[in-house]
């Protein structure tokens, strides 16, 4: 696969970013891809490794190495180092529903396990994809292709992320009517409203939405499942119904002064700003502003992330953001090898861009909010934080973030945003359709299924196993989308 020497040969590039002066200025994408020629010099550095862990999504040390969607990696770089553009897309279709997503998105868990990574410089697989498939839309490859047959069978999507429209896509391409029931005004879910626009330019989703419209698939808006129409309608009406809602319960912050004004969700701010730049171009008074505030966002994850980089393009005054861990180390430890995902410190690129505006890394960490202090009209104006130490609980066993006494300090803050993860499946969705959930609220099925506890139900995505990746709702819509087949068919050849 690929050039057996191309690795020795060649050194790795990947697509260079804006400067930070730059790409702050707007929401775009910030990145310039190859060119075709030194992209194809990319796919030949694909070794013919003995094992391509790249493609294996298995579990490694607990956490997911590879691939979740086992693309074939190695032979769509070999395609595309001799210049089969067509026919690399093709085999990337194969695994992927949605290669325009996850090029833009994904942390490329494939990269972290290439074997080139092992001692060197990993494959630049994801730039890779990406030049597969914004080919493929160039050329008119990437086009509708509606099934030739139908079976008569009709199926409810209810959720429009990542999981329901790859589920929608596998099933429609079977042949089975389906329609995809979003409560929000644009289809895409967590890709449209929790993704900024500078990681995920929301015309990207249109274009794929598109197509799947041409080719049969319904969507239905602003329709709301539970609270607009009920359950028992759409379990009359279909054959089929697949909950793929996402976790969208917020995880809070339990502190004095909660209450305050100038206190957001992560997900409400970013989709908040989101809805303005495409409804009305960021006109003001559309959407939650951190023009001129001292911001603090709470989480390190890559939703924190975003807050970090979204602010800054609103004009923040400062932007500080509090993780209640450790650092990780900037390089693996011993104890955490390759293929393994590595545990290290990763500075993405919000944080690039706080570093560069305001001169340091907007990263705090073991540190968490005491309390939330506002005016005499009950806007937020400063937080006490306390540092923490790791202690292991006598009892479990489990290491535990514990206050220093004597560690509280005082900020200066006008704009807090909660990025602090999510618990699971909204109630009102699962108590309409009658479904079971577990001590995390995720829908509950059998081991290594998807079917509920209600017949015809399915659940797929994050609702099904927690807050995860869009690689792996994709393959949560994969895999629920094979067993609606045959639960149908009697067989199934997705």
């Amino acid at each position: 696969m690929g050039k057996p020497t191309g690795f020795m040969e060649y050194a790795r590039e990947d697509a260079e970013a804006y400067s930070v002066e730059e790409r702050i200025k707007n929401f775009d994408e910030f990145h310039t891809p190859l060119s075709k020629e030194d992209q194809q010099k990319q796919g030949a550095r694909c070794m013919e490794c003995g094992v391509p862990f790249c493609q294996s999504g298995m579990q490694v040390g607990g956490m997911i190495t590879g691939c979740p969607l086992n693309n074939l990696i190695p032979e769509w770089n070999d395609l595309i180092y001799k210049g089969c553009w067509e026919q690399a897309y093709n085999r990337l279709r194969m695994t992927n529903n949605f290669p325009e997503f996850t090029s833009r998105v994904c942390p490329a868990l494939c990269e972290k396990a290439c074997t080139c990574g092992a001692n060197g410089d990993a494959v630049t697989v994801k730039a890779n994809e990406y030049g597969i498939v914004e080919n493929a839309y160039e050329q008119g490859i990437a086009c509708a292709k509606p099934p030739k047959v139908r079976t008569g069978k009709k199926i409810a999507v209810i959720g429009s992320g990542p999981a329901g429209l790859a589920a929608a896509d596998q099933l429609n391409q079977r042949g089975h009517s389906v329609t995809v029931f979003e409560r929000s005004d644009r289809v895409g879910g967590l890709l449209m409203y929790g993704i900024p626009n500078m990681k995920l330019e929301k015309d990207i989703i249109d274009r794929r939405v598109e197509i799947m419209e041409q080719e049969g698939v319904e969507f239905r808006t602003e329709v709301n499942v539970g609270k607009d129409v009920k359950a028992s309608k759409l379990l009359k009406e279909y054959d089929r119904v697949i909950l793929a809602c996402g976790a969208s319960n917020p995880r809070d912050i339990k502190a004095k002064g909660r209450d305050a004004k100038g206190i957001y969700f992560a997900v409400d701010f970013l989709k908040s700003t989101t809805k303005s730049l495409l409804d009305t171009d960021l006109k003001e008074g559309t959407f939650i502003s951190a023009k001129g505030k001292n911001v603090m966002v709470i989480g390190g994850g890559d939703t924190g992330n975003d807050c970090v980089g979204t602010s800054i393009r609103h004009g923040a005054k400062s932007v500080l953001q509090l993780e209640m861990m450790p650092k990780l180390p900037d390089v693996r430890t011993a104890d955490n090898p390759w293929p393994e995902w590595p545990r290290v410190c990763k500075t993405d690129y919000g944080q690039e861009e706080a570093i560069d505006v305001f001169g340091s890394d907007p990263r705090v960490y073991q540190t968490t909010v005491k309390e939330f202090v506002s005016d005499d009209q009950g806007n937020l104006k400063s937080a006490v934080l306390v540092k923490l130490k790791p202690e292991k609980d006598s009892k479990t066993g489990r290491l535990m973030m514990k206050e220093i006494k004597g560690s509280e300090y005082s900020v200066d803050v006008e704009l807090v945003l909660i990025a602090a993860g999510f618990l699971g499946s909204e109630s009102y969705v699962t108590k309409a359709f009658g479904v079971e959930v577990d001590g995390r609220t995720n829908v509950a099925t059998e081991a290594g299924t998807h079917k509920t506890n209600v017949e015809n139900v399915f659940a797929a995505g994050d609702m099904h196993i927690g807050q995860s990746l869009v690689v792996r709702a994709i393959r949560e819509g994969r895999d629920v989308a094979k067993e609606v087949d045959e639960s149908l068919m009697g067989y199934t050849n997705l």
